[in-house]
């Protein structure tokens, strides 16, 4: 069974279902959540989950290995970005390779890049006129929302519809879809 670790800023909602989702499942499980923020209302739901959790600054993020270091003395197999908005350092992406993926809310390579997330995605969607935005969900490199796409998916973009409506449609189709793409990659992973 591999070992998966979450990265997350936020909510954790994303986060939560991932974790609900691999709780049953054999081929593997998430064993620890990450937060560069000691407020993130995911630490709240991975509580109740019952998942080990760590913080993290700067400093253990990108002029230490402490972050690096952690996930090999936790046999992280695969690191799975959830709403976590900061650069991931050259060691981590080297270590994992082809082993950490990225959800973003929009058709990349449409709306991506630094400061692009959230509520900033579904306002610019809006504001093109766009007939159509999704997910895609990509392996992480060294610059924001550029690694390969693994896949994406798409909903319309009504005339009606505020960044509100759209983020609604947009996390649905997270829910639904990023923990089976996650299961896809990881069951192929060596050694599974």
């Amino acid at each position: 069974m591999k070992n998966i670790a979450v990265f997350a800023s936020g909510s954790g909602t994303n986060a939560e279902n991932i974790i609900k989702y691999f709780s049953n499942r054999n081929s593997a499980k998430v064993t620890l959540v990450l937060t560069n923020k000691r407020n993130a209302y995911v630490l709240k739901r991975v509580e109740a989950l019952k998942i080990d959790t760590v913080f993290f600054d700067r400093e253990d993020f990108y002029a230490a290995d402490k972050v690096l270091q952690y996930l090999l003395s936790c046999n992280i197999d695969f690191i799975v970005l959830a709403g976590f908005l900061w650069l991931v350092p050259g060691n981590i992406i080297e270590k994992y390779s082809g082993r950490i993926v990225n959800i973003h809310p929009a058709l990349l390579p449409l709306y991506g890049g630094k400061g692009m997330y959230g509520d900033i995605v579904h306002k610019a969607v809006i504001e093109s006129h766009d007939k159509e935005s999704g997910i895609t969900i990509h392996y992480v490199d060294n610059i924001y929302d550029n690694g390969s796409i693994i896949f994406q998916a798409r909903c319309n973009v009504d005339s009606a519809d505020t960044h509100e409506s759209l983020a609604h449609k947009v996390h649905a189709l997270e829910y639904e879809h990023f923990p089976r793409v996650i299961e896809e990659i990881v069951s192929q992973l060596p050694g599974s």
